[in-house]
């Protein structure tokens, strides 16, 4: 076991002393000797050593692996707990009910996987220094095993409706917030800055951008995760947003191919079917994934779903070999990373054992399977493949290969670690909030403003109530959204209250907000996900009732303003989170004007063949 404990440059807080880049190298020597030579990575990575690795370099480091060490650098796997080896007696008790081991130090030492995902639910997240400490820690656990390898250590920072590391990190706005700003620079300042205060807390993969062209209203899973629904628009910002991250030094992953944005179905729940043809899918759906793989795009994620016009055997994407070997690497020519959704995602069991998932997902041309339900079972599946002759060894150091590659170029093999200093210097300093709050404006949509309902002047409309849906912050941030609104109108000059009454508003509670309306000057509604038969319907148009203006706040999907046809001002902001909650603020109080169009059409709701709004729709004032 190779002694890394020398030449400590400070505690870490996860298990002993963070190695200095001497004591990292002298860890590795004999398996990554020589490994680094070429190129530097970007400045946010400027610790890291030149990434450029040759393939001859990395193949002798993969002859010296034992195909045990080789089946775990296919995996990635959650793991419980903030730390890497003294996680929560909680956290310990779910790693020995799911996984088997202990700590996430146990789990590299028994299965050597390649990477690890990070999730709030597995409390990996709880703070920038901590994450910091977590990373530092997997990446000690890994070099401390014989050819120790680095670890690629990746979570779902999507921003908007997706996104695992909450405030003080930068929150921006999500994908369809960043599609109806329309601006490639913000697309690629966000990748920018969210891939230097990743990078900085030892996280050096993301699972972002979301390249699905969303063209299903009705969509329950991609939504405003998507850029929008015209493809070009979605390929320009999926590619801005790629060098942004790509720049920082972290490796961005487009997600989920062939393309998720037209199904009513949840993979998480679900086998969903596309039944799009070839034709439509390289006008719709290939486009921004080319545009990806134009990019240089480090990984790209399969989907869960059955897509009939390129593989009509009934397999998932992910288990394909005609979808991933045949059209994203052959036609498409990419030859870098492809990485699983989730391997415990119903769309992907459906039809197979959790035994076969993972060797077909390698049959098919897969690099990465990301998350199966059980890794035991899976890990010994792959191995008993291999043994009995149904994947060969040789299949196995393709994939590694490419997983390799990615390492070095990140700088891995030369300085896995986080920065302590970088973490304060880095995560969510004053100047990356302010860009987030400026991008936000410039995404802030008006639908419908009626005889100049808003702006909002804070004398004659001086006395606000907020009411509506508050859903629980998908982010980590403050929240609840009428409560962060009203506190925005308050601190613009207004005095605003807030008043919960949820999705699913009962009459008392209706009756209760008409009432408390009497009282105001002018009212905010934000709504949720509104549908013919929700009561936000009836919530709405009894305070359009009372006389008093009213402002509706479509907080996630802009469709919702199809359901109100008597509402006389109406905006979207595509997302429920503090940073675009503040931004509509200060459009309703006429502090900025409101920059956003519709990157969704939405349809009449009396008669969805109709348009009601195409795809540029957006006022202003």
């Amino acid at each position: 076991m190779h002694d890394i404990s020398t030449g400590s440059t400070g505690s870490t807080g996860s298990g002993g002393a963070r190695p200095s880049r001497r004591a990292v190298l002298a860890a590795t020597a004999g398996v990554t000797a020589g490994l680094t030579a070429g190129r530097t990575l970007p400045a946010a990575a400027r610790d890291a050593a030149p990434a450029a690795v040759s393939d001859r370099r990395l193949r002798a480091l993969i002859s010296r692996m034992t195909l045990e060490e080789k089946v775990g650098q296919l995996f990635v796997m959650r793991v419980y707990g903030h730390s890497a080896t003294a996680p929560d007696k909680a956290d310990v008790d779910a790693n020995l009910q799911e996984i088997g081991v202990r700590t996430a130090a146990e789990l590299i030492a028994a299965y050597r996987v390649g990477g690890i995902i990070y999730f709030t639910w597995a409390h990996n997240t709880r703070d920038p220094h901590q994450i910091a400490d977590l990373s530092d820690g997997i990446q000690r656990a890994c070099l401390a095993q014989p050819r120790g390898v680095p670890a690629l250590i990746a979570t779902d920072q999507e921003h908007g409706a997706v996104c695992r590391i909450g405030a003080p990190a930068t929150l921006f706005p999500g994908a369809m917030a960043v599609g109806a700003g329309g601006s490639r620079a913000d697309a690629r300042a966000l990748g920018r800055i969210s891939g230097a205060e990743l990078r900085a807390m030892g996280v050096n993969q993301d699972y972002s951008p979301d390249a699905d062209v969303n063209v299903n209203p009705a969509n329950p899973v991609i939504g405003v995760r998507s850029f929008g629904a015209d493809p070009e628009a979605v390929a320009a910002l999926v590619a801005a947003e790629v060098s942004g991250y790509q720049a920082a030094g972290v490796a961005a992953t487009a997600k989920h191919f062939p393309g998720h944005g037209d199904t009513a179905v949840d993979s998480h729940y679900g086998f969903p079917v596309i039944t799009h043809s070839r034709e439509l899918w390289e006008r719709l759906d290939a486009v921004p994934f080319r545009a990806a793989v134009r990019a240089g795009i480090d990984s790209v994620m399969t989907a869960h779903i059955q897509f009939p016009a390129l593989d009509d055997s009934g397999d998932p994407a992910t288990l394909s070999r005609p979808i991933v070997t045949g059209i994203l690497r052959g036609e498409l020519g990419y030859d870098g990373v492809v990485i699983t959704d989730s391997l415990g995602m119903e769309g992907v069991r459906t039809k197979y054992g959790d035994d076969r998932v993972p060797v077909l997902a390698l049959k098919a041309g897969v690099d990465q399977l990301l998350n199966p339900p059980s890794l035991d079972v899976a890990w010994h599946a792959v191995l008993a493949a291999v043994r009995g002759g149904e994947l060969t060894e040789a299949r196995l150091d393709e994939s590694i290969l490419r997983i390799l590659r990615l390492k070095a170029r990140l700088g891995l093999f030369e300085n896995p670690y986080a920065d302590p200093a970088g973490v304060g210097r880095t995560v969510g300093t004053r100047a990356h909030l302010a860009a987030a709050d400026r991008i936000a404006e410039r995404t802030t949509t008006l639908l419908v403003n009626e005889g100049g309902t808003l702006p909002f002047d804070r004398r004659r409309e001086h006395r606000v109530l907020v009411v509506g849906a508050d859903p629980a912050s998908p982010t980590g941030t403050t929240g609840p959204p009428t409560g962060v609104l009203a506190t925005a109108l308050t601190g613009l000059g207004f005095a605003a209250t807030a008043l919960s009454t949820g999705t699913t508003p009962s009459a008392d509670t209706v009756t209760a907000a008409v009432t408390a309306a009497r009282d105001a000057d002018a009212v905010v509604v934000c709504t949720y996900n509104v549908t013919a038969s929700s009561a936000q319907r009836t919530l709405v148009d009894r305070l359009l009732a009372t006389g008093r203006p009213v402002a509706v706040v479509a907080v996630r999907n802009p469709y919702d303003v199809a359901q109100f046809p008597s509402v006389r001002a109406c905006l979207a902001t595509y997302c429920w989170t503090d940073v675009e909650l503040r931004a509509a603020a200060r459009v309703i109080a006429g502090r900025v004007a409101p920059r956003g169009r519709l990157p969704v059409p939405v349809q009449r709701a009396d008669d969805p063949a109709r348009v009601l709004y195409p795809v540029g729709h957006g006022l202003t004032y």
